[in-house]
């Protein structure tokens, strides 16, 4: 139980830092959790926050494109922060843009993912006076 509280400490840093995986720490979190405990198992399934990113990673959905576009940017706004200002050994700041690269591969592969729209299109059919049939969507 302390190692999956543990790694949901690490998804819930990765949620504010880009360089810290969300999904992974969480879904070793539920492993380790539906091993020891099924209340937490129960409650990390259920949370507000951490739920989505398991059950979208279980259905297979992929990534909504607006998140995808801000976890890029703030990856690479964050790599280049440390690349140019805080990092000092020139082969650190090429495994922080070669882990940039590969990260920004990883998103670019997974599917996007878009909510189903709350619209819905329906069928009205009018008959006319010469008997033919109108259809026409609402």
């Amino acid at each position: 139980m302390g190692v999956g509280t543990f790694f949901v400490g690490l998804g819930l840093l990765g949620i504010f830092l880009p360089v810290l995986p969300t999904t992974p720490f969480l879904l070793l979190a539920a492993a380790c959790y539906a091993r020891s405990s099924e209340r937490f198992y129960n409650w990390l399934l259920n949370h507000r926050w951490f739920a989505e990113y398991i059950r979208n990673y279980r259905e297979g959905r992929g990534i909504p494109p607006r998140v995808k576009a801000l976890s890029i940017s703030l990856l690479w706004l964050m790599i280049l922060i440390s690349a140019l200002f805080i990092v000092r050994p020139c082969m650190v700041k090429v495994i922080l843009i070669g882990i940039a690269i590969g990260v920004t591969l990883y998103l670019l592969s997974v599917p996007n993912f878009c909510e189903p729209s709350s619209v819905r299109f329906e069928k009205i059919t009018n008959e006319r006076e010469d008997g033919k049939e109108v259809v026409r969507n609402q």
